[in-house]
């Protein structure tokens, strides 16, 4: 998540948290309409498992704290991802201030898996944060055991950067892959597409 810019040295990280939308999604700010839905796709050892952050078990407890936390936008911003036309919330997505620099996350429900929701909402995430800010480099990791995360990073044009380890609350520490986007490329995607 992006710090605001008293909090953050590089006044280039901050970023407000517009409202975006896509083909699918509306996402916004996480508020008070979503805990039961939080909880119900948090509480999932499968989708905790791949993050470093995520608590499990979840409940109502930790969906307050993480609100809490989203509404202090101190370590960035967060985004609940949520179906366009019913408000059904389906996972969270953030850019997250690292000591690499700001950093891309997501999780999808695992009841919302394999329909596209990650990338479309990485997508806009990438458009945002290279739009919205000075940075140049843009990064993302995921566990080395998950290829849906990995597809996700690649079709946003992420370019891999190494290994490293990653201490996750439920997991411990786990290898994950690395990878960076530089603002050059981002530009190059984003014209080709447009073609």
């Amino acid at each position: 998540m992006v710090a605001e810019a008293e909090d953050s040295e590089d006044e280039s990280y901050a970023i407000d948290c517009p409202v975006l939308v896509t083909e699918r999604l509306v996402m916004r700010a996480p508020d008070e309409r979503d805990i039961a839905q939080l909880v119900e796709l948090a509480d999932n050892r499968h989708v905790a498992e791949m993050l470093a952050r995520m608590p499990h078990p979840y409940g109502e407890a930790e969906a307050r704290a993480f609100l809490a936390m989203t509404k202090s936008r101190r370590a960035g911003i967060a985004y609940a991802l949520t179906l366009a036309g019913t408000d059904t919330f389906v996972g969270c997505a953030g850019l997250n201030t690292t000591d690499r620099g700001l950093e891309l996350g997501y999780w999808i429900g695992e009841p919302h898996w394999k329909r596209g929701y990650a990338t479309e909402a990485a997508h806009a995430l990438v458009d945002l944060a290279f739009q919205s800010t000075s940075i140049q480099v843009l990064h993302a990791s995921t566990r080395v055991i998950n290829p849906a995360s990995r597809r996700v990073i690649h079709k946003c044009g992420f370019q891999y950067a190494g290994q490293g380890m990653l201490n996750s609350i439920v997991a411990g520490q786990v290898p994950v892959e690395r990878y960076r986007l530089d603002r050059k490329t981002w530009t190059s995607l984003r014209n080709w597409v447009h073609f």
